[in-house]
């Protein structure tokens, strides 16, 4: 069997998801009929990720102001939760840039600045997210964050690379800020204001490594692109700088603690109500950028196979991995756009691929354990600094700024907050911002009033036409109708009716959608601006859906059943035609001649 072929046997089962309620254990359905086939293609595409996760974990790992360990372990763990909760192969968890960064913004905002005690607070925050994202799988909510706009995410996205690449600058100089600096410094422009005034403080030996290790990296990235270039360009750079410290004189650098993995086990949360109150904010702007990173990763990985995913499902997946990594020295844990890219192009059959990817990192903490302390500080910020840049995505920025107003405006304020304010704060403005703009471009409802010409056949009024009948106007309605757009709806059907020659207005109503309680008050109310002036509305093109909804408010007494027309889809018109013929009977005039076309035939 072929790895293009194991990836269609997984298709279906990952498919079948869809729909229903929250499976503990589909690990169980996804594998079902594994072979030696799937075995191998799950055994190398696990290679690839471990190779990538492990550096990608120190790097995450000194973006969020932790240990080295907790990036590693957290991709350990969090892998294990991913192959047992998650409902298909589509999303590799473990630590990313957007939760790192976010753990960093949300710690420097309530002034925990040490790594001691992002480490005491770590496990707390971790398990509210957990708690979240649990939750809300339960209530299969996955499917409202369609609601935010991809455009929040990237204004998101780029301040937080652009808080990344601040913080990092000072490690590739060789100095770094004060303690009291450090709990000042929580915005990007605080960081970068502070780097500025330490610049005369630059180390040259290692900014002289940082430039080296930058032009390594470029140079694997450009003609080595298949090789896992973030292990080689740390292996390099440490042996850069061990052999300059042995041949040049005076030439020394900071090296990474050693990583200790005995230290390694479970870790429970201090329980405070003060620690709660603080974290919850920020626990469930990570729980919705895990949300939100998943589902944007899963679906398009998952459409390229034609298959689908369940957000749910993967939601609680992601949920169960934060809960994990709270019990066991981990980090923010989400759905990792490289790490499941990787894995899926290697050929990936079923989740089993994460839980082996999980068994190699452990083994290379292990491992490798004693060896970490011989990286520099420096070539490891150079490494994150590369992150934070490739974050920043051009040919998506184009879009959100050129696109429409409304998304410049959307990208603009979620990146501005961003960049001065915490980004959890970020995101719920521009949230707010993107909901806002898009409910002000929908509550516009478009009013035409229409006619019949001669040949009997019902459209537009265009402008400087008159009305085959000077009282009558059928009036077009035609979008949402509702609350946001009742009280305009509302005036403009007024400045309609006011036309002094006209008495009846035929209101059709089949292209007007989702009328709620305020829309049907708005409507009861020009009902009763227009009876007091002697004007009656009828309604025509009335479907279901409408009729039930002026049945369960009243308002269908308040028009009178009599001008009320109920929908004819084999006939288009009919339904105004017998409106309008109700209109001449309220004018005590003569029924006029009405051709009604439905299908490829005329009726009289």
């Amino acid at each position: 069997m072929s790895d293009s072929s194991s990836q269609k046997s997984a298709t279906p089962k990952e498919s079948n998801h869809k729909g229903l309620g929250i499976q503990l254990a589909p690990l169980f359905t996804t594998t079902r009929g594994y072979d030696k086939t799937a075995f191998t293609s799950d055994s190398r595409a696990a290679l690839n990720v471990a190779l990538l996760a492990f550096p990608q974990g120190m790097a995450y790992a000194a973006i969020a102001g932790l240990p080295l360990r907790y990036g590693i372990f957290g991709s350990v763990i969090a892998s294990i939760a991913g192959a047992f909760f998650a409902g298909g192969k589509y999303i590799t968890l473990g630590p990313t840039n957007a939760t790192s960064v976010m753990v960093l913004s949300a710690f420097s905002m309530i002034g925990i600045v040490s790594e001691q005690a992002v480490v005491s607070h770590i496990s707390l925050l971790l398990i509210l997210v957990g708690i979240v994202l649990t939750l809300g799988s339960i209530l299969r909510v996955a499917s409202l964050v369609q609601y935010v706009s991809r455009t929040v995410i990237t204004g998101y996205i780029t301040a937080a690379a652009s808080l990344i690449i601040a913080n990092q600058i000072r490690k590739t100089l060789g100095f770094d800020f004060t303690p009291d600096e450090k709990a000042e410094a929580s915005t990007f422009f605080e960081v970068l204001y502070l780097t500025y005034q330490h610049l005369t403080e630059t180390h040259w030996p290692t900014l002289a490594l940082s430039v080296a290790t930058a032009a390594l990296f470029i140079f694997l990235n450009k003609f080595f692109r298949k090789l896992p270039n973030v292990a080689i360009t740390l292996v390099i750079s440490s042996f850069l700088a061990y052999f300059a410290r042995l041949y040049l004189d005076g030439f020394s650098v900071d090296l990474l603690p050693g990583l200790d993995a005995s230290q390694w086990g479970l870790t429970l949360p201090r329980v405070d109500p003060d620690a709660i109150r603080s974290l919850v904010s920020p626990a469930i702007a990570v729980a919705l950028i895990c949300t939100l990173e998943g589902n944007s990763i899963g679906k398009s990985l998952a459409a390229r196979d034609g298959a689908r995913i369940d957000s749910n499902q993967e939601m609680f997946a992601a949920g169960m991995a934060n809960i994990g990594c709270a019990l066991f020295s981990g980090m923010a844990a989400s759905g990792s756009l490289t790490r499941s890219q990787l894995n899926v192009k290697s050929g990936a059959a079923t989740p089993l691929s994460s839980l082996y990817s999980a068994l190699i990192l452990l083994a290379g903490a292990f491992a490798l354990a004693d060896f970490i302390q011989y990286i520099p500080t420096a070539s490891l910020a150079v490494v994150v600094i590369s992150i934070g840049i490739s974050l920043i995505n051009k040919h998506q920025l184009r879009l959100v700024t050129q696109t429409t107003r409304s998304d410049t405006i959307t990208f603009y304020v979620t990146f501005l907050t961003g960049l001065f304010f915490a980004l959890d704060f970020a995101i719920y403005i521009g949230a707010g911002c993107s909901i806002a703009l898009f409910l002000k471009k929908v509550a516009s409802p478009e009013i035409v009033e229409y006619a019949f010409d001669e040949e009997g056949r019902l459209g537009q009024l265009r402008e400087k036409t008159q009305r085959t009948d000077p009282e009558v106007s059928i009036v077009h309605v035609e979008g949402e109708l509702f609350f946001g757009a009742a009280e305009l709806f509302r005036d403009q059907m007024r400045r309609v009716s006011d036309d002094a020659n006209l008495k009846v207005v035929v209101m059709k109503l089949r292209n007007a959608h989702n009328l709620d309680a305020t829309s049907c008050m708005a409507l009861e109310e020009l009902i009763k601006y227009m009876n007091e002036r002697d004007r009656i509305l009828l309604v025509s093109e009335v479907r279901p859906d409408t009729m039930r909804i002026f049945r369960n408010s009243g308002l269908t007494e308040v028009i009178n059943p009599v001008n009320l027309f109920e929908d004819e889809e084999s006939n288009p018109t009919l339904s105004t035609a017998k409106a309008l013929k109700r209109a001449k009977q309220i004018l005590g005039g003569q029924t006029p001649k009405v051709s009604i076309y439905a299908k490829d035939k005329a009726k009289s």
